[in-house]
């Protein structure tokens, strides 16, 4: 018998689209007042399940059990007024309006019939972000917020609407630090203490473990397995969601006698009366996978984006292959071999109103033009070239952009950077928001580029994920790099320690 206390059961759910089956009879509950963790690879059926439980996509057939009674949702609102919200993996926020515009926005305080009650909204958004332990202005514009204070937002907006039941959270932690995703689970724990069901995805598997109650693994638009947390390992979890044993990583080895690409010294950002970064200086040798670990805030970004062009640095000086390198723009590093995979694909990877296609070429383009015109045998044959090489999941090259997954979208990001023929390469959390399979793809093509001779910077915010693919690792903290790490000395103690250094640039 079944004792548990499920809020929201799903049943035979199936969905079908045009010539895919994207659920098979699938079966979900919501444990009230439980983390319920869903996981599955890219394209597994997660996120379809979530959008129908929230009322933005409506099944095929089978039926939804909200409190023992059978409901339908024609749409979002009719999920939320019944008390269900959704935290999307990609956000959805409006970046031309004010962190406390996003959070009432469809729920307005009136003062009277004519006017918004900003005052009473203004200082609930600030109740709602000291829960959160947040000092974001509630005037501040979305669009002035990094990624990972709008994820904060996002979280914000939700758990400040009354009334709620389940609350799906896809992703909630990928653009957070290790301090905002103990603030986080400190939520969570506060939401689980109200009864509040919360149905948990993300691939941070180590995660999961600390914070879930129950699990159910997707694979194929199949439940695959069903378990409490505290009966499984990750391995377990990796093995149910791939059908595959987990792997070892292959470990740093010694680049100290290999040609010098790039050498930086004293670069420096000044912005808004504080240095970003100061004073940073490093070597990049051939064939090397050169990591940099360091919290949110610490200059990671910034360092790659002054690299690139994208934010000039104000002083210091770059060296590429021994001579002096002058950085003017992202179109000059393009052409001194430059290739940047940011950390937001969405807003800053992808032309989300292009093809795949397009997507793909869209950095190469001069490769192609022939007198005034772009030759298309040429942009198709190189398009099918990296979507082989690559082997990104698509049918047909010349559909939209965001009919792929995310990790198949992100391969098309560091696709359209290898179609410029890079030397030295710069990845940004490359496995930000992408299924566990994914990722050891994504682990792979990197180390196949440091294999064939180009160079690799990469950002990671998850220690395993950079100790297992870096062969050195820099460590900055709030600007300041505090360490270079090689060899034995790379391991989760030291990273932490170095990056937890109080620091003033």
């Amino acid at each position: 018998m079944d004792n548990r206390d499920i809020c929201l059961e799903v049943k035979d759910i199936t969905k079908i689209y045009p010539g895919t089956m994207a659920l098979k009879g699938v079966d979900f509950s919501v444990e009230k007042g439980k983390v319920n963790v869903l996981v599955g690879e890219n394209g597994a059926g997660k996120s379809t399940l979530m959008k129908i439980i929230a009322g933005i996509e409506q099944p095929t057939s089978g039926e939804i059990i909200f409190k023992k009674n059978k409901v339908s949702f024609k749409n979002s609102t009719e999920a939320a007024n019944l008390g269900i919200g959704i935290i999307h993996q990609e956000l959805s926020l409006f970046p031309n309006m004010t962190v406390m515009q996003n959070l009432f926005i469809g729920r307005e305080e009136k003062s009277n019939l004519f006017t918004v009650n900003k005052k009473s909204q203004i200082e609930k958004t600030k109740k709602v972000l000291k829960q959160l332990n947040q000092s974001i202005n509630p005037n501040e514009m979305i669009a002035n917020l990094r990624v990972g204070k709008q994820q904060i937002v996002e979280i914000a907006r939700n758990v400040a609407k009354e009334g709620l039941e389940i609350l799906i959270m896809d992703e909630p932690t990928s653009s957070l630090s290790v301090a905002e995703v103990k603030i986080l689970f400190s939520v969570i724990e506060d939401l689980k203490a109200k009864g509040i069901g919360i149905v948990y995805i993300s691939h941070r598997l180590e995660e999961l473990m600390q914070i879930g109650d129950n699990i159910t693994v997707l694979r194929d638009g199949n439940i695959v397995a069903n378990s409490k947390i505290k009966d499984i390992t990750l391995d377990w979890i990796v093995e149910k969601m791939t059908g595959l044993e987990a792997s070892n990583q292959k470990k740093p080895h010694d680049f100290s006698s290999k040609e010098e690409v790039l050498k930086v010294e004293n670069l420096s950002l000044y912005r808004n009366g504080r240095y970003i970064f100061k004073d940073i200086s490093f070597s990049l040798k051939k064939g090397e996978i050169l990591g940099i670990y360091g919290l949110l805030g610490a200059g990671r970004t910034e360092v790659f984006e002054a690299l690139m062009g994208v934010n000039l640095a104000d002083s210091g000086t770059t060296w590429l292959n021994g001579k002096n390198m002058s950085i003017k723009d992202v179109a000059t590093q393009i052409k001194n071999g430059f290739a940047y995979v940011p950390e937001d694909r969405q807003r800053e990877g992808l032309i989300q109103t292009l093809n795949i296609k397009k997507n793909l070429t869209l950095s190469s383009l001069l490769k192609y033009v022939k007198h005034i015109a772009i030759n298309k045998s040429l942009e198709n044959n190189s398009a099918d070239s990296m979507i082989k090489q690559l082997d990104i999941k698509v049918s047909n090259k010349e559909l939209p952009i965001l009919s792929l997954s995310g990790g198949n979208q992100q391969k098309v990001v560091i696709g359209k950077g290898m179609l410029t023929s890079p030397k030295i390469y710069l990845l940004d959390e490359p496995s930000r928001g992408i299924d566990i399979g994914a990722k050891y793809e994504v682990y792979n093509i990197i180390r196949k580029l440091a294999k064939s001779g180009i160079s690799v910077i990469v950002i990671s915010s998850e220690l395993k994920e950079i100790i297992a693919i870096a062969n050195r690792i820099l460590v900055l903290s709030n600007g300041v790099l505090k360490g270079n790490v090689t060899g034995e000395e790379i391991n989760e103690q030291n990273l932490v320690a170095l990056s937890s250094v109080v620091a003033k640039a």
